[in-house]
C-alpha cells in the first residue's frame, strides 16, 4: 500500500521476452507496487514463460490476439478485479522507465489528478531518446490538432505510459473503444469528455531494437484515427453527433 492506496502495474505484452525481466525488476525497485499484472496477447516468443518465473507477476494469456487496445481492456478489468486503487500501465519492452512510478502514483494518491501521463515531449527527450523524426513531426501535428478540437492543452496524446485512479476507470465505458492502437487516443478524449483532469510528468524514453513500435503504414492509420476521434469529440460537444464514445 502506498499512501493508503493499492498500486497495480499492468503490462500489455506482445513479444517482450527479452525486456520483461529488466522492466519488472525496475518496477519492484520503486518499492510501492503491490501487484504486477501482465496480459500476453499471444506472443510468438517466450514472453509467457519468462514472465511466469518473475516474482510478484500475475500472468494472463489471451486465447487469441486482440490487439493493443483489446489487451488494455483486459489489463484494466483485471486490475480493478484485483482491488487496485491506482493502475499504472508500463510497457514491458522497457521503452519507458518505471522510475517514474512513484511520481505518477503520488499525483493520483494526493488527489491532484485522476490521470497522469509520462510525456516524452516535456523536457525535449523524444528526439534525444531516438524517436524517428517523422514520428516526432506527426506527434506534434496530431497533438496540436487534437488540442484544438478537444479543447485541452496536453503536450502529447500518444505516450503509452499512463496512470489512472480506480474512480476514473470505473467511469469510462472502454468497451466502446477500438481494439487497435487508437484506443489510447480515444481513452484520453473520453477522460476529458467526462471532466477529469490530466497531469503530465517529463519522461525520458528509449528507442531500440527490442522496443515495440508500429511501422509507417500503421502509424498513418493511427494518425487518421486520432483526427477522427478529435472530430467526433468536437461534433458531439456541438450536439451535431451522437457517439457511444462520448455519451450525453
Amino acid at each position: 500500500m502506498y499512501l493508503g492506496k493499492k498500486i497495480v502495474v499492468v503490462m500489455p505484452a506482445y513479444n517482450a521476452a527479452k525486456t520483461v525481466t529488466q522492466t519488472v525488476d525496475e518496477v519492484h525497485q520503486q518499492g510501492i507496487v503491490d501487484l504486477i499484472i501482465l496480459v500476453d496477447d499471444r506472443s510468438r516468443d517466450d514472453t509467457v514463460q519468462v514472465a511466469s518465473q518473475l516474482l510478484g507477476v500475475r500472468v494472463h494469456v489471451h486465447e487469441k490476439n486482440t490487439g493493443y487496445g483489446g489487451n488494455q481492456k483486459t489489463c484494466y478489468r483485471l486490475a480493478l478485479e484485483a482491488g487496485a486503487d491506482i493502475v499504472i500501465m508500463v510497457h514491458p519492452d522497457y521503452q519507458y522507465t518505471p522510475k517514474l512510478i512513484p511520481a505518477m502514483a503520488s499525483m493520483i494518491a494526493n488527489d491532484l489528478h485522476p490521470c497522469v501521463l509520462g510525456s516524452r515531449i516535456l523536457g525535449g527527450y523524444s528526439l534525444l531518446g531516438g524517436m524517428p523524426w517523422w514520428k516526432f513531426i506527426a506527434n506534434r501535428f496530431l497533438t496540436a490538432a487534437e488540442n484544438i478540437m478537444i479543447g485541452a492543452k496536453l503536450s502529447e496524446y500518444h505516450t503509452g505510459y499512463r496512470a489512472f485512479s480506480k474512480e476514473l476507470l470505473l467511469k469510462l465505458d472502454l468497451s466502446q473503444n477500438s481494439d487497435d492502437f487508437v484506443f489510447d487516443n480515444q481513452m484520453l478524449a473520453q477522460i476529458i469528455w467526462h471532466g477529469f483532469t490530466i497531469g503530465e510528468v517529463s519522461c525520458p524514453t528509449k528507442y531500440f531494437t527490442e522496443a515495440s513500435s508500429i511501422n509507417f503504414k500503421r502509424s498513418c492509420q493511427y494518425g487518421f484515427g486520432c483526427l477522427g476521434t478529435g472530430l467526433k469529440f468536437r461534433l458531439a460537444k456541438l450536439g451535431l453527433l451522437q457517439s457511444k464514445l462520448f455519451p450525453k
